[in-house]
């Protein structure tokens, strides 16, 4: 899916102008992504082999490349959370495991991931799930685009996402729910204030 970030960066940049700890896209990314794994639960799921486990909270993962290899720590209850506050967790946390220096159980527990190829430059991915994890998002770059505006033109922000899903647990139609929900929250990121 396609989604304009424009609202997103504009809203970011009054955010940071005012935040302790600087906000970045993927923060609101997931704020975003658990906010629509509250509307849409069947994507913040397990497959447990006889079993569904759909959860209440939602712990999400977020990829981090480090000279270890990839590892996904998690940020607990990010549905709760306000993006100053997941800024700062996903800060140390990221820096931790860029140091090796995560406890266990900050690996485990993972209900929801994202794997952020944006500051690589990369234009569209698809990300392989977790298990045993329902979904994971993944996130490209924003790039500029010249976008219909009514009768003309004007130059946008989009940023493609892919939700990879489990098909024991989340099928298409759910997937695409839960896609409608994140791009309504990433192209009106106010909504996530309520």
């Amino acid at each position: 899916m396609a989604v304009n970030v424009d609202s997103l960066l504009k809203l970011r940049g009054k955010l940071n102008a005012v935040a302790k700890t600087k906000i970045s896209v993927n923060d609101m990314v997931v704020k975003a992504a658990s906010l629509a794994s509250v509307k849409v639960p069947e994507t913040n799921s397990s497959w447990l082999g006889d079993v569904i486990r759909r959860y209440k909270n939602v712990n999400m993962c977020v990829a981090v490349q480090t000279d270890f290899g990839l590892m996904a720590p998690v940020i607990q209850n990010t549905h709760l959370k306000g993006l100053e506050e997941i800024a700062a967790e996903v800060k140390d946390i990221a820096g931790r495991a860029r140091e090796n220096k995560l406890k266990p159980e900050e690996l485990s527990g993972g209900t929801f991931t994202i794997s952020n190829l944006g500051m690589f430059g990369v234009h569209n991915f698809s990300a392989i799930v977790n298990p045993p994890q329902a979904c994971i998002l993944a996130v490209s770059a924003a790039e500029k685009r010249v976008l219909p505006d009514g009768d003309s033109f004007k130059v946008g922000h989009i940023m493609n996402v892919t939700l990879s899903s489990d098909h024991r647990v989340v099928d298409g139609a759910v997937a695409a729910q839960w896609g409608q929900e994140f791009k309504k929250l990433i192209e009106n990121p106010e909504y996530m204030l309520l």
